[in-house]
């Protein structure tokens, strides 16, 4: 991935030993970079269990990595993902080089749910000090990006920044490996049986095992090709961790009233989910309690895996709410998939928004109702959900390939470093 690009090193290896001896990553001499989820045994643990004490360590120490390279103290411009100790830090042995900060989501989704009150009690003893931590990082740069509209608006919210100084970039996707393929009906035959039947991934709640959810041949070969001609059926697909927003007991349910509904019975597939990881419901054990057929686990896949995954669906479905951004909404438009996502987060600044022709439906956020429609809908219409797919492939490739989003960043970053008004 960084083949040809100068590297500065900042090595965990010593943290996470420490953290695997049942020893503090934070104090390590490199300490571990604290997360904005708290999970359980993981080294890099949430910032509201960081102390204060840790937190100005962790600042020196990547003062002394930033100093200790002349092409750093050398840029022109220090472009810094999400606000971390890093800020501080470049703030103090490079304070001459402007910063553009690119915010992701993910602190904002903890800033936001802590001015909410909804971690009271649960956040963390140091989470009003990394709040106002974050908040004087942000305000220092001199411009910060932002992946949607919806995160730019929470970012001024949020962050107090000036309104001029944050740019709505949004992410660009590979238009070379996420790009319109059809394989064959043996291709895909062949795909869906390694994925489900010889080589399953998928997990239960009882267990959290990968392979703990397998399925026959026989039950995958009836659900996804006709029993007569042997063709296949439209397959919808959803692709994404089993985290609350994500409202995948609501998509399962909704597919449940939907397919009551189809003519044609298409399968629903959930892919993704790491191995013991879930919010809320998990999705696998509303479907069994609740006798929902159609609905296939296939579990965690690489993201080399996932252009095929998605050249062997028909249309994405995910119906998550405040989604940031939504990067494999994109992934599935390049390929030609029409997308069904919510009215809600960064995908409406990108669904149904081009040249009046649509590439999707969008629903309301939270509307088991509506959603069940758009799946009704989209499987029904095969030569309307071919028009919204190819209209999604072109809309992916014209404004949102790495080139396109490569460009504005460049421009952005000229702006910076010749100290223009940035707006």
């Amino acid at each position: 991935m960084f083949a040809g690009v100068d590297i500065v090193e900042a090595s965990y290896d010593d943290a996470v030993a420490r953290f695997d001896r049942g020893e503090d990553p934070m104090d390590a001499p490199f300490p571990m970079h604290p997360s904005y989820e708290s999970r359980p045994d993981v080294p890099d643990r949430a910032f509201p269990w960081v102390s204060p004490a840790q937190g100005g360590r962790m600042a020196s120490v990547w003062g002394r990595l930033l100093a200790g390279s002349a092409a750093l103290a050398a840029s022109r411009v220090l472009h810094l993902h999400h606000l971390t100790p890093i800020h501080t830090a470049a703030a103090g042995v490079l304070p001459d080089v402007p910063v553009v900060t690119h915010l992701h989501g993910t602190e904002l989704k903890m800033l936001d749910r802590l001015s909410n009150g909804a971690l009271t009690g649960v956040s963390g003893p140091h989470a009003d000090w990394w709040a106002a931590q974050m908040r004087t990082s942000a305000r220092q740069a001199v411009a910060t990006i932002t992946i949607s509209p919806y995160e730019r608006d929470r970012a001024v919210r949020l962050l107090g920044l000036e309104p001029e100084t944050v740019h709505c970039l949004p992410n660009g996707v590979d238009t070379e490996r996420f790009t319109p393929r059809r394989p064959t009906l043996a291709e895909r035959r062949a795909h869906w049986l390694r994925w489900l039947v010889h080589d399953p991934q998928g997990w239960d709640e009882a267990t959290g095992t990968a392979g703990s959810v397998r399925y026959g041949e026989g039950k995958v070969l009836d659900a996804f090709f006709d029993a007569e001609s042997g063709e296949p059926r439209p397959v919808l697909l959803f692709v994404g961790r089993f985290l609350g927003f994500k409202r995948l007991p609501l998509l399962v349910r909704a597919y449940a009233r939907a397919r009551r509904q189809m003519t044609v019975p298409a399968p629903l597939v959930v892919w993704g989910g790491a191995p013991g990881e879930w919010e809320t419901e998990h999705p696998h054990t509303v479907a069994t309690r609740e006798g929902v057929e159609g609905v296939f686990f296939s579990g965690w896949r690489g993201h080399r895996d996932l252009p095929l995954g998605l050249a062997c669906a028909d249309c994405f479905v995910a119906p998550s709410t405040d989604e940031p951004f939504g990067l494999v909404y994109l992934e599935a438009m390049a390929c030609g998939l029409p997308v069904i996502a919510t009215r809600s987060g960064g995908p409406p600044s990108f669904v149904n928004v081009v040249d009046g022709e649509p590439d999707g439906w969008l629903v309301p956020p939270d509307d088991e109702a509506a959603l069940a429609q758009a799946m009704v809908a989209a499987v029904a219409g095969s030569a309307e959900r071919a028009r919204r797919g190819e209209n999604a492939a072109r809309h992916a490739r014209e404004g949102h390939s790495w080139e396109h989003a490569a460009g504005r960043v460049a421009a952005l970053y000229e702006h910076c470093a010749s100290g223009a008004l940035v707006a």
